[in-house]
């Protein structure tokens, strides 16, 4: 089995629909990836715990996605060196503007690649581009799957 080089962690059950298409787009590509249900406020010590031991278990990259107060991507981001890359999750109140304010704005030394709101599939897709800079095999990979997504691209419109 590869190692494991991705986790994707959400603050809650609620936010796997979401979460799952980056489970998507690596498993396509073939890149390893585990999923935890990490909360902020709700399981701190398991937050800190991920966090604090994400290089030693190999992790490279980590996709975090968040909905409501969306602390989770930045709080992982302060424990970690390893890159984070948050994915606000739309919400009923504000429609995951809230979210996506609450991961885009972190302050000077704790970085968060910020996706759009439920941008799941492109942080998995920033993941493995990430990875590809010292993978060829992947880089190939991912090569080939954005050459075949030009090709789905019709020059002409048609009726449906």
């Amino acid at each position: 089995m590869a190692q494991v080089k991705v986790g994707i962690i959400m603050g809650s059950q609620s936010d796997w629909p979401t979460m799952r298409d980056a489970a998507n787009i690596l498993e396509e590509l073939g890149v390893a990836y585990e999923t935890r249900i990490v909360s902020a406020h709700r399981t701190p010590d398991r937050l800190w715990e991920y966090g604090r031991d994400a290089v030693g278990r190999g992790l490279q990259v980590i996709i975090a996605g968040a909905g409501g107060a969306a602390h989770l991507p930045g709080m992982m981001a302060s424990k970690t060196r390893v890159p984070v890359i948050g994915v606000p999750v739309q919400t009923k109140a504000l429609a995951g503007v809230d979210s996506l304010y609450s991961i885009v704005q972190m302050p000077r030394g704790y970085p968060v690649a910020t996706m759009a709101i439920g941008g799941a599939a492109n942080a998995g897709l920033m993941a493995a581009g990430i990875l590809a800079l010292q993978d060829s095999d992947l880089a190939k990979r991912l090569d080939a799957w954005r050459t075949a997504l030009s090709a789905s691209i019709p020059q002409e419109p048609r009726d449906e």
